[in-house]
């Protein structure tokens, strides 16, 4: 690193000169250290499960994301990137755990408290700190910068304490990580400034600066702001049923307005961000969020209205096959966290609905293991009730003739 050099010009964090210590490999840290790595600093990876640490160190790859596992061997096979179960000294640590809540809905901190305590050790003077896990307001501070930072150093002179959330999008995150306006804050002004330089080395995106509790709250705002949306048109669809009239025709219709931009309606919201950082406003402030809070329960409800309305569909069949066709939570990826489309297909078969058949060509059996996971063709032809539940493009792109014959459930209106 350049921290001591006599060029007053030269970049303080520098592909080539500047080390990398990337705690947490999962969705947000191995691509975000792969694609660090590929820039060319210096990355060592840190990651609790040693099957997860192997594969990467094999130039593999545990996650589904386009175009990940070129990058990781390229990374792995450069010299690049090595991961290990344990940090290392570096001149950047990166903190990139889950952040998930408690079933009481709080937020659970306990990942980032067990990385900071194990950074600890290894910090020194001019090192830069970096929170991209998604957090509830005043993490950075109050979480962060005691269990990380060693009592005897001043942050914002010695040491630098910064929030840079991750916003990609799973399937687009290598262009994201690196294309993406970013926002970053720091605890203290030098804070923010060492950070912003850092991300401006291989984000091409703006930079935006401003202070940590800032940075925390803004992402949040993002994921509550689209959840609260999703949660109207997911209502719209329950009240469209009541009617008798097609949802989606009714949003289309609406959406030529020019001032009226209504979001699609699916099976709930899932996935790490939107299904869960709501929570974190809510938990911070409950007198005053009851907006917030009213979009996540309708939200969560609507996995179990589907539910209950295939039900009422099997009755009328003796012995009635129900084909659910995807469990993760979006289309064309493999991240089941979170998802409705699972929770749905566990619901089905707590309740003894029927047989249940599932297909997801993107979630292997390593991932979901309560069911078979059967091949489209299979489920098509077995089936008298189709449920749609991921709109995975295998699934968009089946003929419609293999449907007549079918009582279809179409949660995501692929298939009008």
């Amino acid at each position: 690193m350049t921290e001591n050099s006599t060029n007053p010009f030269e970049p303080r964090y520098a592909p080539g000169k500047t080390t990398v210590c990337v705690m947490g490999l999962g969705y947000i840290g191995l691509p975000t250290a792969s694609v660090l790595a590929t820039k060319g600093f210096q990355v060592h990876g840190v990651d609790v499960r040693p099957d997860v640490v192997d594969t990467i160190n094999q130039g593999k790859i545990h996650i589904e994301e386009p175009d990940l596992d070129i990058l990781v061997r390229s990374a792995v096979n450069s010299g690049q990137l090595k991961a290990g179960k344990t940090p290392q000294p570096a001149d950047i640590f990166m903190i990139c755990v889950p952040t998930p809540i408690r079933p009481d809905r709080s937020p659970d901190l306990s990942y980032v408290k067990q990385a900071g305590q194990a950074l600890k050790p290894y910090i020194k003077p001019g090192n830069l700190v970096i929170l991209e896990s998604t957090s509830p307001p005043r993490t950075t501070e109050d979480i962060v910068l005691q269990e990380a930072i060693p009592a005897n150093l001043t942050v914002g002179r010695d040491v630098f304490v910064a929030h840079c959330p991750e916003r990609v999008l799973p399937g687009r995150i290598l262009f994201e990580v690196v294309q993406n306006d970013r926002v970053v804050g720091g605890i203290t002004p030098e804070c923010t400034a060492r950070a912003k330089q850092f991300y401006e080395s291989f984000v091409k995106g703006e930079v935006l600066a401003t202070n940590a509790l800032a940075a925390e709250v803004t992402k949040l705002v993002e994921n509550s702001y689209r959840d609260v949306n999703i949660a109207f048109a997911n209502e719209l669809s329950i009240l469209a049923d009541r009617l008798g009239i097609d949802a989606w025709e009714v949003i289309e219709l609406a959406n030529r307005h020019p001032r009226v931009n209504i979001l699609t309606p699916g099976p709930g919201v899932g996935g790490h961000c939107i299904s869960v950082d709501p929570w974190f406003l809510v938990h911070a402030a409950p007198d005053i969020t009851p907006l917030m809070r009213t979009a996540r329960e309708v939200n969560n409800s609507k996995p179990h209205y589907l539910v209950e309305h295939i039900e009422r569909l099997a009755r009328p069949f003796a012995s009635p096959v129900i084909g659910c066709l995807g469990i993760a939570y979006k289309a064309d990826v493999d991240d089941i966290r979170e998802s409705p489309s699972l929770e749905i297909v566990q619901m089905l078969a707590e309740r003894n609905v029927g047989q249940i058949l599932v297909c997801d060509p993107f979630v292997p059996h390593s991932k979901f293991s309560e069911l078979p996971l059967l091949p489209l063709g299979e489920v098509l032809e077995r089936s008298q009730i189709l449920v749609l539940l991921t709109d995975h493009r295998p699934f968009r792109e089946i003929p419609r003739r293999f449907l007549q014959e079918k009582v279809v459930v179409d949660t995501r209106g692929a298939w009008r």
